[in-house]
């Protein structure tokens, strides 16, 4: 009755024979949001279900309607102290129902609209808004904790700092908007070149960093090499047309210590010398390893 009442409401009905179930189906990857439990149940009863979900504080909030023959008051406290947010007893008014079962899809409805909010300002505050990379603060914590872990395993990581060449003349020529575009297209073709555990920010107006872990000098200057040559290879799109882009690079490594600063100073001045030499190349830190 229940399953052709809720169907004619509109809602899409999975049902269950026993408590078993029940527990399986709200388990699952992508959980039903509400739920109209009996506390007298084959296996596993409601009450136990309502307090087995309310610990999976990592999963969506389930919302539960306990709709029981149990109409004593300790038992109404009793459920809704395990974890149901609704208590109905049997036999229940559909009106009832109807009404109680609309103001979980509400609540459900306003706790996701909340959870998208919240994961919408967690990516504004670590990401850029306009290269949709991590921003600088979010990149120095990721290397941060990859010489932190690097420490551990005594391994190593590379960071690659790239500077657009002559940007201020793209933003002076062409505007803004162009000089937005080369931005962003740089970022795009960087970023399809790395590895998924890589990590790769704007660590400044026109200048990008990459987190790459486990791998040495040579192996940081490879990277750096290819990701010059994709830039290098075709023009970008622009609002003012195509503009051929270069890009410099300096590398340098760790080697088992977690000091930030010295590693940052080392590829940055590499990055110099790549300026020096007449840019668009790479150039490696002198020592390659920040100590």
């Amino acid at each position: 009755m229940l399953e052709v009442l809720l169907g004619k409401w509109g809602h899409e009905v999975i049902a269950v024979s026993d408590g078993t179930e029940a527990w399986a189906a709200l388990r699952q990857k992508d959980p039903p949001r509400l739920a109209i439990l009996d506390w007298m149940m084959p296996g596993m009863d409601g009450v136990q279900i309502c307090r087995e979900i309310r610990t999976l504080s990592e999963r969506p909030y389930t919302y539960i309607v306990l709709l029981t023959g149990k109409d004593r008051k300790q038992d109404i406290v009793e459920g809704l102290e395990a974890g149901a947010d609704e208590y109905l007893c049997k036999p229940f008014d559909h009106d009832e129902l109807r009404a109680r079962v609309r103001a979980g899809c509400r609540i459900v409805e306003l706790q996701e609209r909340v959870a998208m909010t919240l994961e919408e300002l967690r990516v504004q505050a670590s990401h850029d808004a306009l290269t949709s990379l991590w921003n600088r603060s979010a990149i120095l914590d990721i290397l941060q904790r990859e010489l932190a872990r690097s420490e551990r395993e005594s391994s190593t990581v590379s960071v690659v700092l790239a500077d657009v060449d002559h940007f201020k003349q793209v933003n002076d020529s062409h505007g803004h908007r162009a000089g937005d575009a080369v931005l962003r297209e740089v970022a795009r073709r960087m970023q399809s070149l790395i590895r998924p555990y890589d990590a790769l920010g704007r660590y400044g107006g026109e200048e990008f960093m990459v987190v790459v872990p486990g791998t040495d000098l040579a192996g940081g200057q490879a990277l750096a090499e290819r990701l010059r040559a994709a830039l290098d290879s075709e023009p970008v799109d622009s609002p003012g047309g195509p503009l051929h882009i270069t890009v410099s690079f300096g590398v340098a490594v760790n080697k088992g210590t977690k000091a930030i600063d010295p590693l940052i100073q080392s590829a940055d001045e590499a990055l110099y010398r790549a300026k020096s030499r007449g840019r668009n190349c790479v150039e490696a830190g002198l020592s390659g390893v920040a100590q």
